[in-house]
């Protein structure tokens, strides 16, 4: 499988291999997302949940094994994430990282090979979740800079707490002269106990645990029923001035496609998508030699939208690789029909592109999700080149719930939330006047904003 996939597996006792050499552990989760205590984290301090059904048998060789009975979870969980982290080095400097599920028959029933660990001590592999009826296993590979405590404490543990259950809990895996029993399912391969106590449960810095999230926005329209009216320009809004005014080009679809745009102005465009799925979204840009371009979208959220900044080639043809499972639409629009960052509050869900055009401000932040938040900044002050964008500013790169605060300079800006799975709210403070006109630089002016923005998909946009 690759990252984000997923497929139904059997609803039977698995058994689930994690190689190699990682300190291994799962959190039951609740449709909300979050533990309901350290009951509900499985490690090497607490080997067996308090039902039973998910149980951390040994390691052998540097392949730790779980067990989830997925008969036997209870009702309330619909999420069993498999975990895993590294005391030393990153998840980069681990070989052949991989997790597989077994059934009980020792057939494999979904495979995970992760080949793009990078600088993360801790790492969502893997996770199993309910789906009409049954369970599907899915390749998660999502990684946490800030470590196993910044991992668990996205899922609603007091990582503080967590540390005081390890201190207390009693030897985990007893000795050889009495092994772990196995479950009654016949399976071709047995995990024997290790021979010694098993090492110290693992330990994190006391953090206190995030607030709970706030209600999450209106969902997205179907995808067959996008509105008839177009979304107003932005009032006192003044003028966009960099980058050529266009059409908005629309396709819809299913699945895996391949899209093409011909006739548009060479630069910078924005690209917005939506999809009405629970699979992995991925989208590229297709160079002249039809190999893929830097990764626009990688995400694992279920019914994903967003926008983000793409290039369009001197040739005018825009070719675009997305990967979706389920009904899409996908429009190209021209940067001036980004929202403008005002005092106003924005509120939105998922990568954005958003324009400044003020004075110098400060940029306040109110990230929700669970997973990467990354702002890149684009100063155009003094860029004379339509066709292209100055180098980025990175100004954000964090994991989880955030607040941020970020000085701006002058406009005119371009602020791109390049990743941002999930709600989050954005608003400008301490805005000053500008120093200067905000029509400059001999670039062409953008006078109807309106015919730029066109229609959107979503009637909040």
């Amino acid at each position: 499988m690759i990252k984000g996939a997923n497929a139904f597996v059997p609803t039977v006792p698995l058994r689930i291999a994690v190689r190699n050499g990682l300190d291994v552990a799962a959190l039951l989760l609740t449709e909300k997302g979050r533990v309901r205590g350290d009951g509900d984290i499985v490690f090497h301090g607490a080997t067996v949940h308090p039902s039973g059904a998910v149980r951390l048998m040994g390691e052998e060789n540097g392949t730790v094994w779980l067990e989830a009975g997925l008969t036997a979870i209870e009702e309330e969980i619909v999420r069993v994430l498999v975990v895993g982290s590294t005391e030393r080095g990153a998840m980069r400097d681990v070989d052949g990282l991989s997790v597989e599920a077994f059934a009980p028959d020792g057939t494999s029933v979904a495979r995970y090979e992760v080949t793009d660990g990078g600088g993360e001590t801790a790492m969502v592999l893997a996770e199993l979740y309910r789906r009409a009826g049954g369970w599907k296993f899915r390749a998660v590979g999502q990684g946490y800079v800030n470590g196993l405590a910044g991992l668990v404490a996205d899922h609603g543990v007091d990582v503080a707490d967590v540390a005081d259950v390890a201190d207390e809990a009693p030897t985990p895996v007893q000795a050889a002269s009495a092994p772990v029993t196995p479950s009654p399912a016949p399976v071709p391969f047995q995990v024997p106990a290790p021979a010694t106590p098993a090492p110290v449960p693992f330990q994190v810095p006391p953090m206190a645990a995030p607030a709970p999230a706030t209600p999450p926005p209106v969902a997205p329209a179907s995808v067959s029923e996008p509105p008839s009216h177009p979304v107003p320009a932005h009032a006192g809004a003044p003028d966009w001035t960099f980058g050529a005014v266009f059409e908005p080009y629309t396709q819809t679809g299913r699945d895996n496609d391949v899209i093409t745009v011909d006739g548009l102005p060479p630069g910078p465009v924005v690209v917005e998508l939506a999809i009405r799925g629970d699979g992995y979204t991925g989208l590229w840009p297709l160079t002249r030699f039809n190999k893929e371009g830097d990764t626009l979208v990688n995400s694992t959220e279920e019914d994903f939208q967003g926008r983000v900044l793409a290039q369009v080639p001197g040739n005018g043809r825009l070719r675009l690789q997305l990967k979706a499972e389920g009904p899409w639409q996908l429009r190209v629009l021209p940067l001036a029909a980004a929202r403008r960052l005002t005092e106003e509050q924005l509120e939105c869900r998922g990568p954005d592109v958003l324009l400044h055009t003020g004075g110098t401000a400060d940029l306040a932040l109110h990230y929700r999700g669970d997973e990467n938040l990354i702002v890149n900044l684009y100063e155009l002050a003094g860029h004379d080149d339509p066709t292209a964008l100055p180098t980025d500013d990175n100004v954000v790169n964090e994991i989880g719930k955030r607040r941020e605060t970020v000085p701006l300079p002058e406009g005119p800006l371009i602020v791109h939330l390049e990743m941002a799975d999930g709600p989050w709210r954005a608003q400008l403070k301490h805005l000053e006047p500008r120093s200067g006109p905000s029509n400059g630089d001999g670039l062409a002016k953008v006078t109807d904003i309106r015919q730029a923005q066109g229609r959107s998909w979503w009637g909040r946009r």
